[in-house]
Protein backbone atom coordinates (compact mmCIF):
# COMPACT_ATOMS: atom_id res chain seq x y z
CA UNK A 1 0.00 0.00 0.00
CA UNK A 2 2.91 2.38 0.66
CA UNK A 3 4.20 1.84 -2.86
CA UNK A 4 0.69 2.44 -4.21
CA UNK A 5 0.37 5.65 -2.20
CA UNK A 6 3.69 6.93 -3.55
CA UNK A 7 2.57 6.12 -7.04
CA UNK A 8 -0.75 7.87 -6.64
CA UNK A 9 0.97 10.96 -5.24
CA UNK A 10 2.69 11.34 -8.60
CA UNK A 11 -0.59 11.15 -10.46
CA UNK A 12 -2.23 14.04 -8.70
CA UNK A 13 -4.62 15.03 -11.52
CA UNK A 14 -5.65 11.42 -11.92
CA UNK A 15 -6.02 10.30 -8.31
CA UNK A 16 -9.78 9.78 -8.58
CA UNK A 17 -9.36 7.63 -11.68
CA UNK A 18 -6.50 5.72 -10.09
CA UNK A 19 -8.53 4.92 -7.01
CA UNK A 20 -11.40 3.73 -9.19
CA UNK A 21 -9.02 1.39 -11.01
CA UNK A 22 -7.74 -0.04 -7.72
CA UNK A 23 -11.29 -0.56 -6.45
CA UNK A 24 -12.34 -2.05 -9.80
CA UNK A 25 -9.71 -4.79 -9.66
CA UNK A 26 -10.19 -5.41 -5.95
CA UNK A 27 -13.83 -6.16 -6.74
CA UNK A 28 -12.88 -8.50 -9.59
CA UNK A 29 -10.49 -10.41 -7.35
CA UNK A 30 -13.10 -10.79 -4.62
CA UNK A 31 -15.44 -12.26 -7.22
CA UNK A 32 -12.70 -14.74 -8.26
CA UNK A 33 -13.12 -14.21 -11.97
CA UNK A 34 -11.11 -16.19 -14.51
CA UNK A 35 -8.58 -14.90 -17.04
CA UNK A 36 -11.06 -14.31 -19.91
CA UNK A 37 -13.29 -12.32 -17.56
CA UNK A 38 -10.29 -10.28 -16.41
CA UNK A 39 -9.38 -9.53 -20.02
CA UNK A 40 -12.97 -8.54 -20.88
CA UNK A 41 -13.24 -6.24 -17.89
CA UNK A 42 -9.86 -4.66 -18.62
CA UNK A 43 -10.65 -4.08 -22.29
CA UNK A 44 -13.93 -2.42 -21.37
CA UNK A 45 -12.25 -0.25 -18.75
CA UNK A 46 -9.36 0.76 -21.04
CA UNK A 47 -11.60 1.08 -24.13
CA UNK A 48 -9.06 -0.79 -26.25
CA UNK A 49 -7.88 -4.38 -26.84
CA UNK A 50 -6.43 -5.99 -23.70
CA UNK A 51 -4.29 -9.13 -23.72
CA UNK A 52 -3.08 -11.77 -21.27
CA UNK A 53 -0.47 -14.43 -21.98
CA UNK A 54 0.82 -17.17 -19.66
CA UNK A 55 4.29 -18.37 -20.65
CA UNK A 56 3.90 -21.89 -19.28
CA UNK A 57 0.81 -22.79 -21.31
CA UNK A 58 1.35 -20.40 -24.19
CA UNK A 59 -2.30 -19.41 -23.81
CA UNK A 60 -3.12 -15.95 -25.18
CA UNK A 61 -6.38 -14.10 -24.48
CA UNK A 62 -7.08 -10.93 -26.49
CA UNK A 63 -10.39 -9.16 -25.96
CA UNK A 64 -11.96 -6.15 -27.70
CA UNK A 65 -13.64 -3.33 -25.78
CA UNK A 66 -17.04 -4.83 -26.65
CA UNK A 67 -16.08 -7.96 -24.66
CA UNK A 68 -15.60 -10.32 -27.60
CA UNK A 69 -12.51 -12.39 -28.33
CA UNK A 70 -10.66 -10.54 -31.08
CA UNK A 71 -9.29 -12.35 -34.08
CA UNK A 72 -7.76 -9.29 -35.71
CA UNK A 73 -3.99 -9.32 -36.12
CA UNK A 74 -2.38 -7.95 -32.95
CA UNK A 75 -0.92 -4.48 -33.15
CA UNK A 76 2.21 -3.51 -31.21
CA UNK A 77 1.39 -3.21 -27.53
CA UNK A 78 1.17 0.36 -26.33
CA UNK A 79 1.88 -0.67 -22.71
CA UNK A 80 3.15 -4.01 -21.33
CA UNK A 81 3.59 -5.30 -17.77
CA UNK A 82 4.93 -8.72 -16.68
CA UNK A 83 2.87 -11.10 -14.55
CA UNK A 84 5.02 -12.28 -11.64
CA UNK A 85 4.40 -15.02 -9.10
CA UNK A 86 6.91 -16.00 -6.40
CA UNK A 87 9.37 -13.53 -7.97
CA UNK A 88 9.19 -15.39 -11.30
CA UNK A 89 7.77 -13.95 -14.50
CA UNK A 90 4.98 -16.28 -15.59
CA UNK A 91 3.29 -14.15 -18.24
CA UNK A 92 2.50 -10.75 -19.67
CA UNK A 93 -0.46 -8.36 -19.84
CA UNK A 94 -0.76 -5.54 -22.35
CA UNK A 95 -2.98 -2.96 -24.00
CA UNK A 96 -3.21 -2.40 -27.75
CA UNK A 97 -4.12 1.27 -27.78
CA UNK A 98 -3.91 2.85 -31.26
CA UNK A 99 -3.45 6.29 -29.72
CA UNK A 100 -0.69 7.31 -27.28
CA UNK A 101 -0.87 5.53 -23.89
CA UNK A 102 -3.24 6.90 -21.29
CA UNK A 103 -1.53 8.19 -18.11
CA UNK A 104 -3.35 5.51 -16.13
CA UNK A 105 -2.62 2.61 -18.46
CA UNK A 106 0.41 1.41 -16.51
CA UNK A 107 -1.50 1.41 -13.23
CA UNK A 108 -4.36 -0.45 -14.87
CA UNK A 109 -1.94 -3.11 -16.15
CA UNK A 110 -0.20 -3.36 -12.78
CA UNK A 111 -3.53 -4.26 -11.17
CA UNK A 112 -4.42 -6.59 -14.03
CA UNK A 113 -1.07 -8.38 -13.64
CA UNK A 114 -1.64 -8.83 -9.90
CA UNK A 115 -5.12 -10.22 -10.54
CA UNK A 116 -3.87 -12.54 -13.31
CA UNK A 117 -1.14 -13.90 -11.02
CA UNK A 118 -3.75 -14.64 -8.34
CA UNK A 119 -5.93 -16.45 -10.88
CA UNK A 120 -2.97 -18.47 -12.18
CA UNK A 121 -2.00 -19.47 -8.66
CA UNK A 122 -5.52 -20.49 -7.69
CA UNK A 123 -6.75 -22.18 -10.83
CA UNK A 124 -3.51 -22.90 -12.79
CA UNK A 125 -1.88 -24.95 -11.68
CA UNK A 126 0.54 -22.04 -11.57
CA UNK A 127 3.35 -22.54 -14.04
CA UNK A 128 6.02 -21.29 -11.68
CA UNK A 129 9.24 -23.22 -11.53
CA UNK A 130 10.89 -21.88 -8.39
CA UNK A 131 9.92 -23.60 -5.17
CA UNK A 132 10.53 -23.20 -1.45
CA UNK A 133 14.08 -24.56 -0.84
CA UNK A 134 13.00 -26.07 2.47
CA UNK A 135 10.27 -28.05 0.71
CA UNK A 136 12.66 -29.26 -2.00
CA UNK A 137 15.23 -30.24 0.61
CA UNK A 138 12.57 -32.20 2.45
CA UNK A 139 11.72 -34.07 -0.75
CA UNK A 140 15.32 -35.10 -1.51
CA UNK A 141 16.85 -35.47 1.95
CA UNK A 142 17.92 -38.93 3.05
CA UNK A 143 16.79 -38.00 6.58
CA UNK A 144 13.15 -37.51 5.55
CA UNK A 145 10.68 -40.31 6.25
CA UNK A 146 8.53 -41.49 3.37
CA UNK A 147 5.38 -39.78 4.64
CA UNK A 148 7.12 -36.40 4.85
CA UNK A 149 8.73 -36.92 1.46
CA UNK A 150 5.41 -37.83 -0.16
CA UNK A 151 3.75 -34.77 1.35
CA UNK A 152 6.56 -32.49 0.15
CA UNK A 153 6.34 -33.87 -3.39
CA UNK A 154 2.57 -33.45 -3.37
CA UNK A 155 2.91 -29.82 -2.27
CA UNK A 156 5.45 -29.31 -5.04
CA UNK A 157 2.90 -30.51 -7.59
CA UNK A 158 4.08 -34.07 -8.24
CA UNK A 159 1.41 -36.77 -8.22
CA UNK A 160 2.05 -39.88 -6.12
CA UNK A 161 2.38 -42.13 -9.18
CA UNK A 162 4.59 -39.70 -11.11
CA UNK A 163 8.31 -40.47 -11.44
CA UNK A 164 10.63 -37.72 -10.23
CA UNK A 165 14.10 -37.15 -11.63
CA UNK A 166 16.57 -35.00 -9.72
CA UNK A 167 19.22 -32.83 -11.36
CA UNK A 168 22.14 -31.06 -9.68
CA UNK A 169 23.21 -28.01 -11.66
CA UNK A 170 25.68 -25.16 -11.70
CA UNK A 171 24.56 -22.43 -14.03
CA UNK A 172 24.64 -18.69 -14.49
CA UNK A 173 21.12 -18.87 -15.90
CA UNK A 174 18.28 -18.32 -13.41
CA UNK A 175 17.12 -21.69 -12.10
CA UNK A 176 13.49 -20.93 -12.93
CA UNK A 177 14.32 -20.26 -16.55
CA UNK A 178 16.52 -23.35 -16.77
CA UNK A 179 13.78 -25.56 -15.31
CA UNK A 180 11.30 -24.24 -17.86
CA UNK A 181 13.70 -25.04 -20.69
CA UNK A 182 14.32 -28.59 -19.49
CA UNK A 183 10.72 -29.59 -18.95
CA UNK A 184 8.35 -27.17 -20.74
CA UNK A 185 5.33 -29.48 -20.71
CA UNK A 186 5.53 -31.41 -17.45
CA UNK A 187 5.80 -30.50 -13.76
CA UNK A 188 9.18 -29.06 -12.80
CA UNK A 189 10.42 -27.31 -9.67
CA UNK A 190 13.77 -25.76 -8.83
CA UNK A 191 15.51 -24.32 -5.80
CA UNK A 192 19.05 -23.38 -4.74
CA UNK A 193 20.70 -25.47 -2.04
CA UNK A 194 24.05 -24.08 -0.87
CA UNK A 195 26.18 -23.65 -4.02
CA UNK A 196 24.21 -26.15 -6.12
CA UNK A 197 20.89 -25.77 -7.90
CA UNK A 198 18.31 -28.54 -7.63
CA UNK A 199 15.77 -29.30 -10.33
CA UNK A 200 12.99 -31.86 -9.89
CA UNK A 201 11.09 -32.98 -12.98
CA UNK A 202 9.04 -35.87 -14.25
CA UNK A 203 11.42 -36.32 -17.20
CA UNK A 204 14.71 -34.78 -18.28
CA UNK A 205 16.09 -34.57 -21.81
CA UNK A 206 19.89 -33.98 -21.63
CA UNK A 207 19.78 -32.40 -25.10
CA UNK A 208 17.72 -29.48 -23.75
CA UNK A 209 20.49 -28.15 -21.49
CA UNK A 210 21.79 -24.84 -22.89
CA UNK A 211 25.49 -24.14 -23.32
CA UNK A 212 27.41 -23.15 -20.24
CA UNK A 213 25.42 -25.32 -17.83
CA UNK A 214 27.01 -28.12 -15.79
CA UNK A 215 24.50 -30.77 -14.74
CA UNK A 216 24.41 -34.21 -13.14
CA UNK A 217 21.25 -36.28 -13.66
CA UNK A 218 20.18 -38.88 -11.11
CA UNK A 219 18.83 -42.23 -12.24
CA UNK A 220 16.94 -43.64 -9.26
CA UNK A 221 13.20 -43.51 -8.73
CA UNK A 222 13.60 -42.45 -5.11
CA UNK A 223 14.27 -38.68 -4.95
CA UNK A 224 16.77 -38.97 -2.10
CA UNK A 225 18.90 -41.55 -3.93
CA UNK A 226 18.45 -39.70 -7.22
CA UNK A 227 19.79 -36.54 -5.53
CA UNK A 228 22.90 -38.33 -4.28
CA UNK A 229 23.44 -39.76 -7.75
CA UNK A 230 22.93 -36.34 -9.35
CA UNK A 231 25.55 -34.75 -7.10
CA UNK A 232 27.98 -37.54 -7.94
CA UNK A 233 27.34 -37.15 -11.67
CA UNK A 234 27.87 -33.39 -11.39
CA UNK A 235 31.40 -34.03 -10.11
CA UNK A 236 32.21 -35.89 -13.34
CA UNK A 237 31.24 -32.97 -15.57
CA UNK A 238 33.81 -30.96 -17.47
CA UNK A 239 34.18 -28.69 -20.50
CA UNK A 240 33.82 -31.61 -22.91
CA UNK A 241 31.11 -33.35 -20.86
CA UNK A 242 29.00 -30.59 -19.29
CA UNK A 243 26.02 -32.90 -18.72
CA UNK A 244 26.51 -36.35 -17.19
CA UNK A 245 23.86 -38.95 -16.43
CA UNK A 246 24.63 -41.14 -13.44
CA UNK A 247 23.32 -44.15 -15.36
CA UNK A 248 26.08 -43.65 -17.94
CA UNK A 249 28.90 -43.69 -15.39
CA UNK A 250 28.70 -47.39 -14.62
CA UNK A 251 31.75 -48.54 -12.64
CA UNK A 252 33.31 -45.07 -12.95
CA UNK A 253 30.93 -43.91 -10.23
CA UNK A 254 33.01 -45.96 -7.79
CA UNK A 255 35.83 -43.43 -8.18
CA UNK A 256 33.66 -40.87 -6.42
CA UNK A 257 33.72 -43.08 -3.31
CA UNK A 258 37.51 -42.94 -2.96
CA UNK A 259 38.63 -40.60 -0.15
CA UNK A 260 40.27 -37.47 -1.52
CA UNK A 261 43.44 -37.97 0.49
CA UNK A 262 43.86 -41.41 -1.05
CA UNK A 263 43.47 -39.94 -4.54
CA UNK A 264 45.99 -37.16 -3.87
CA UNK A 265 48.53 -39.71 -2.62
CA UNK A 266 48.22 -41.82 -5.74
CA UNK A 267 51.31 -41.47 -7.98
CA UNK A 268 49.33 -41.20 -11.23
CA UNK A 269 46.96 -38.57 -9.85
CA UNK A 270 49.88 -36.62 -8.40
CA UNK A 271 51.55 -36.71 -11.82
CA UNK A 272 48.41 -35.27 -13.44
CA UNK A 273 48.36 -32.52 -10.81
CA UNK A 274 51.94 -31.59 -11.73
CA UNK A 275 51.06 -30.92 -15.38
CA UNK A 276 47.66 -29.36 -14.68
CA UNK A 277 49.17 -25.89 -14.82
CA UNK A 278 49.95 -26.32 -18.52
CA UNK A 279 46.64 -25.83 -20.43
CA UNK A 280 48.15 -27.00 -23.72
CA UNK A 281 49.34 -30.31 -22.29
CA UNK A 282 46.07 -30.87 -20.43
CA UNK A 283 43.95 -30.18 -23.49
CA UNK A 284 46.05 -32.54 -25.60
CA UNK A 285 45.89 -35.25 -22.95
CA UNK A 286 42.15 -34.86 -22.40
CA UNK A 287 41.44 -35.00 -26.13
CA UNK A 288 43.66 -38.02 -26.72
CA UNK A 289 42.13 -39.91 -23.77
CA UNK A 290 38.62 -39.07 -24.98
CA UNK A 291 39.27 -40.31 -28.52
CA UNK A 292 41.94 -42.99 -28.04
CA UNK A 293 43.25 -42.03 -31.46
CA UNK A 294 46.17 -39.80 -32.37
CA UNK A 295 44.63 -38.70 -35.67
CA UNK A 296 41.16 -38.05 -34.24
CA UNK A 297 42.73 -36.02 -31.44
CA UNK A 298 44.70 -34.03 -34.03
CA UNK A 299 41.49 -33.32 -35.96
CA UNK A 300 39.72 -32.03 -32.84
CA UNK A 301 42.73 -29.93 -31.84
CA UNK A 302 43.17 -28.63 -35.41
CA UNK A 303 46.81 -29.70 -35.40
CA UNK A 304 48.96 -31.98 -37.52
CA UNK A 305 49.14 -35.47 -36.04
CA UNK A 306 52.93 -35.20 -35.77
CA UNK A 307 52.55 -32.13 -33.55
CA UNK A 308 50.13 -33.99 -31.29
CA UNK A 309 52.49 -36.97 -31.20
CA UNK A 310 55.35 -34.75 -30.01
CA UNK A 311 53.17 -33.22 -27.30
CA UNK A 312 52.03 -36.62 -26.08
CA UNK A 313 55.58 -37.92 -26.05
CA UNK A 314 56.63 -35.07 -23.79
CA UNK A 315 53.58 -35.53 -21.55
CA UNK A 316 54.26 -39.27 -21.31
CA UNK A 317 57.81 -38.57 -20.11
CA UNK A 318 56.54 -36.16 -17.48
CA UNK A 319 53.88 -38.62 -16.28
CA UNK A 320 56.13 -41.65 -16.48
CA UNK A 321 53.36 -43.55 -18.27
CA UNK A 322 53.45 -45.04 -21.76
CA UNK A 323 50.37 -43.54 -23.42
CA UNK A 324 50.49 -45.73 -26.51
CA UNK A 325 49.97 -48.88 -24.43
CA UNK A 326 46.38 -49.89 -23.55
CA UNK A 327 47.28 -50.21 -19.87
CA UNK A 328 48.96 -46.83 -19.84
CA UNK A 329 46.00 -45.17 -21.55
CA UNK A 330 43.62 -46.73 -19.02
CA UNK A 331 45.79 -45.52 -16.12
CA UNK A 332 45.82 -41.95 -17.43
CA UNK A 333 42.07 -41.93 -18.05
CA UNK A 334 41.42 -43.07 -14.49
CA UNK A 335 43.96 -40.60 -13.11
CA UNK A 336 42.42 -37.71 -15.03
CA UNK A 337 38.98 -38.59 -13.72
CA UNK A 338 40.20 -38.97 -10.14
CA UNK A 339 42.08 -35.66 -10.35
CA UNK A 340 38.97 -33.89 -11.68
CA UNK A 341 36.90 -35.32 -8.82
CA UNK A 342 39.25 -33.74 -6.28
CA UNK A 343 37.77 -30.33 -7.10
CA UNK A 344 34.28 -31.74 -7.39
Amino acid sequence: MEALAVRLSGLDPYVDGAMRIVAFYDTLMRRRVDLPALARASAGLAECVAGIRLHGTGRVTRVSPDGSQTSTPPVPASTTVPITLDEEEIGTVWLERPSPPNPLDELLLDRLAIAAAAVAEQYGPARTTMADPALVELAISADSDEAARARALRLLGFAADLPVRVVAVRSRLPLGRLGGLLCPAGPVKAAPLADVGVILAAAIDPARFPAGVRAGIGAAQSPDLSWRQARTALRFTGPREPVVRYADLGALALLAEIPKDASRDNADVAAIARISGNPEDMETLHTYCATGSLRRAADLLHLHHSSVARRLEQVAKTLGIELTEPTGLMRVRLALTAWRLLDG
